[in-house]
């Protein structure tokens, strides 16, 4: 279960650093481009082409013809105008910077040629503030929702990196926990149910941290478990402990795990 989570919101750690790694290299492109590098920007340009046809299409919900479609040439203009905007200290990659500018443009587009046939416009709900400045509820409502999801992602992501982190203590390897995990839900919601006893007692987390092994002994005086059962799931327990014990709400969620 856990093996599943941390692909979903974390892959491989080789494609991690592929991935941090080819950011980086597509931020000193994007550099240099902005340093008057014109033939290197033409280039970067054609090599994006795909990737902008499919940002349209993804956006259009259809497939966009690049060499036909107007709504092509209005993202590959985004994309032009997201190099000479882009910056590093904004925090994202120039990718997802790029998304953003090139949906703004054909949002921008499509209300103007009128293509929602059928729907009533966002403009429709367009507002004025106190400073007669137009906000669109609608709008700011996807934005926000837009915001929290990918803050909820990386919040995911955090908190993975580091609960991976604290097994590597135990000489735990992630992955080992879906071989440690039980197959029967009956048999884990007893181990859930005894990792939360050894949570919420102190001392024997304090045992279980500084000493970096299961308290199997004191542990049975207050399970009715067998010394084998303990033992056969040292790995499961620890980790389930952990995440009782730590910083790890998303975790806990996931494995329907309640305070």
């Amino acid at each position: 279960m856990l093996l599943v989570l941390f692909k979903r919101f974390l892959g491989k750690k080789e494609s991690q650093g592929q991935s941090e790694s080819y950011a980086s290299s597509l931020e000193v492109t994007i550099h240099q481009i902005q340093s008057g590098d014109l033939r290197l920007r033409n280039q970067f340009i054609s090599d994006y082409q795909p990737y902008v046809a499919k940002v349209t299409s993804r956006f259009c919900k259809r497939y966009i013809d690049p060499a036909r479609d107007d709504e092509f040439s209005i993202a590959l203009g985004a994309f032009n105008e997201a190099i000479n905007q882009y910056s590093s200290v904004m925090g994202r990659s120039f990718l997802g910077f790029a998304e953003t500018v090139m949906r703004r443009r054909l949002i921008d587009f499509l209300r103007k040629e009128q293509r929602f046939k059928g729907q009533i416009p966002y403009s429709s709900f367009d507002q004025e503030d106190d400073e007669d400045n137009l906000l669109n509820p609608i709008e700011v409502h996807q934005a926000i929702e837009a915001y929290e999801k990918q803050k909820g992602l990386e919040e995911r992501r955090s908190e993975i990196m580091d609960f991976t982190r604290c097994l590597s203590d135990f000489d735990i390897d992630f992955s080992e926990l879906t071989e440690a995990s039980p197959k029967h839900d009956d048999s884990r919601q007893m181990l859930f149910g005894i990792g939360r006893t050894l949570a919420q007692d102190a001392e024997l987390m304090r045992t279980l941290l500084t000493k970096r092994q299961l308290p199997i002994k004191e542990l049975l005086e207050q399970v009715q478990v067998s010394r084998k059962t303990l033992e056969r799931n040292r790995k499961y327990l620890i980790a389930i402990a952990l995440i009782y014990n730590g910083p790890y709400p998303y975790l806990r969620d996931y494995l329907h795990i309640r305070e």
